[in-house]
């Protein structure tokens, strides 16, 4: 089954600055071979769930080893299994209909 994610990992402990994790997490992704795309405030993910999970925890994992000390998560994710859909097809989708609109 396939999952899509809104990830946003906020080590703790190490500062203002965090992006030096962000990034050692984006590599995790690109290594586990999901499709991430990177936002403001988080991470969108998508992919197989065990391995989008699997993900996230090497995520946790790397940061902590990293030195810091607390990591706090959050996490927004859907499923569907009546069709496959991309985030770049909800997104389309919702453009579509917005230039429709206008």
């Amino acid at each position: 089954m396939n999952v899509h994610v809104d990830l946003c990992v906020v080590p703790m402990g190490v500062g203002v600055s965090v992006s030096r994790y962000i990034v050692a997490c984006q590599d995790i992704l690109d290594d586990f071979e999901v499709t991430h795309t990177l936002h403001a405030y988080g991470t969108n993910i998508e992919g197989d769930y065990d391995t989008v999970f699997k993900a996230i925890k090497a995520c946790h994992e790397k940061i902590h080893a990293m030195g810091a000390p607390r990591i706090t998560t959050s996490i927004k994710l859907g499923t569907r299994v009546d069709r496959n859909q991309t985030l770049a097809d909800k997104v389309e989708s919702v453009e579509t209909k917005r230039k429709n609109l206008l």
